[in-house]
């Protein structure tokens, strides 16, 4: 199948709108992307919908043609708004499309933290500078500013911000306590806060508006996806997860993280070899060959037991690494001086 066999692309992007008839919606982005071949997931909701599809060239620019014409998202949406990189319809092992609460799974209801509440958005070069700012004065010890990463920590984990303050949490719906958690963190604090394309900023920045602690939030527009764009070599360094077969796309050479085995310098993922666990694990070649192919020495167990054991019984999804993480880090606020600025 020739389509299929040529280097395509994954496209990136989310639109909020009004949407009156989801379910009408999501029919017709259903019948769009098997037409075009495309692979992927669609979420779509009444306040909008957001998605990242893969298939040939000629099948995403015309994905995104018809996209653009589309009445609900006219004069919202714009190619601009389309982050694309290598890949395919083989990135995706299937298409997903489906109606959801929420577009970006933060787990609080639109009706109360709206998009419509969002921070300040920085192009690219503008929050190019401002991490540069943030940088030279956090160097002398005198910042009064964040530079937060919303994603998980298996994403900052590979690649990040130089400086910045990286949640470890496990989902974006635990994102919201891990800012009521640390309130005293961002107390009149300038936040810089970014992820992949930019929609987890959107509600993550409005969530933390409206705590009304800090003093500015402030959030890359586009993402990490088009800071990279220009700032290939810029102070996002490592590589970017992205939530496809491929799990990260790389901009620059820089390795971050380690072998979760032998702590040599690796970032590659690969799904924890045993079958009940879904989590993510790095492990280098030469671990990997000495069968260290799990995510924890639980996993590797159970994963012994499993294959000895007759396949009726299914496992929790439930190992050491999540029992040790604390859902919600706390983090720790030093005592400041009072602020002779005030």
């Amino acid at each position: 199948h020739t389509m299929d066999s040529e280097v395509g692309e994954v496209l990136l992007y989310y639109c909020y709108c009004e949407v009156k008839d989801p379910e009408k919606l999501c029919a017709w982005q259903k019948a769009l992307c098997q037409h075009l071949h495309l692979t992927g997931k669609v979420r779509v909701a009444s306040e909008g919908i957001n998605g990242t599809v893969g298939g040939s060239k000629v099948a995403t620019s015309l994905y995104i043609e018809v996209m653009l014409s589309q009445p609900l998202f006219k004069d919202i949406l714009c190619q601009e708004d389309f982050k694309s990189s290598a890949g395919g319809a083989h990135c995706f092992p299937d298409l997903r499309v489906g109606v959801f609460k929420e577009i970006v799974p933060m787990g609080i209801d639109p009706k109360i933290v709206s998009y419509k509440e969002t921070g300040i958005h920085l192009s690219p070069q503008e929050f190019h500078r401002e991490v540069e700012q943030y940088l030279s004065q956090a160097s002398q010890g005198q910042s009064n500013t964040i530079l937060l990463d919303c994603r998980n920590f298996y994403e900052s984990k590979i690649g990040h911000f130089q400086g910045c303050l990286a949640p470890d949490i496990r989902k974006f719906s635990y994102f919201p306590s891990y800012v009521d958690e640390n309130l005293e963190l961002f107390k009149d604090k300038r936040v810089l806060m970014y992820c992949t394309g930019g929609i987890r900023c959107e509600r993550g920045s409005a969530y933390l508006r409206s705590k009304a602690v800090c003093r500015e939030v402030y959030q890359l527009k586009g993402g990490i996806h088009k800071y990279l764009e220009e700032f290939p070599d810029g102070f996002y360094r490592g590589k970017l997860f992205v939530f496809d077969d491929r799990y990260a796309i790389c901009s620059n050479e820089d390795i971050l993280s380690a072998c979760r085995y032998c702590g040599t310098l690796w970032d590659q993922y690969k799904l924890c070899s045993s079958q009940h666990c879904r989590q993510l694990v790095l492990t280098c070649p030469s671990c990997r060959n000495k069968g260290l192919t799990a995510c924890c020495p639980v996993c590797q167990e159970k994963e012994l037991k499993v294959t000895s054991r007759a396949s009726g019984q299914t496992l929790k999804e439930e190992c050491e690494c999540t029992r040790r993480r604390p859902r919600v880090p706390i983090e720790y606020v030093s005592q400041r001086a009072p602020d002779a600025g005030k």
